[in-house]
């Protein structure tokens, strides 16, 4: 069998016999139930009117102030919201209208422009066609010029030619009508 060992010398042991290990749990004890739940009672009534009292309207009014400050800043920020709108239309609108000027002053612009040098090209054109003109009314004196050296000279070098071959003097009127004649064709 075994045996109990006994403790050292000086120390104590717990044991039933002390009062320890078997009691209950003091609240759950019969004697003291009635008490206990009375002072709970009275506790939870004390500590319902303090919340109810005290810290339930703070608590509310804090809830409610609350509320109103974000319906205020919902408020404010819808109010925003539409301005902003607003001036982006307002935006789209007046950019359209410079838009739409920039393209009329645009075709403005070319319009004149285009005008502008017809105007100069039909001024051109009448120039170049005045100087062409005298430049054929030159010709034509030049070459009238021409011809008629061409006549002199050319009776003059049909009459050396006849005189030369014959050695007889050609009559001028006869060189110059077989001259004529020549040029002609």
């Amino acid at each position: 069998m075994a045996t109990k060992e006994s403790p050292a010398k000086g120390a104590t042991a717990h044991t039933a016999a002390d009062g320890h290990g078997k009691a209950a749990f003091p609240p759950f004890q019969k004697e003291t139930f009635a008490s206990q739940l009375v002072s709970f009672a009275i506790a939870f009534a004390l500590l319902y009117f303090i919340v109810s009292k005290f810290a339930l309207p703070r608590v509310g009014g804090i809830i409610a102030n609350r509320e109103g400050v974000i319906e205020n800043d919902l408020a404010e920020a819808q109010k925003l919201k539409d301005e902003s709108d607003e001036a982006l239309k307002a935006y789209e609108t007046e950019l359209a209208n410079a838009r739409a000027r920039a393209q009329a002053i645009g075709s403005e612009t070319r319009d004149k422009l285009n005008a502008q040098a017809e105007s100069d090209r039909k001024a051109l054109e009448a120039s170049l066609t005045a100087k062409l003109a005298n430049a054929e009314k030159t010709i034509a004196a030049t070459r009238a010029t021409a011809m008629g050296n061409v006549r002199s000279i050319a009776s003059d070098a049909a009459a050396a030619i006849v005189q030369r071959l014959t050695g007889v003097a050609p009559d001028s009127k006869t060189v110059d009508s077989a001259v004529e004649a020549s040029l002609k064709g």
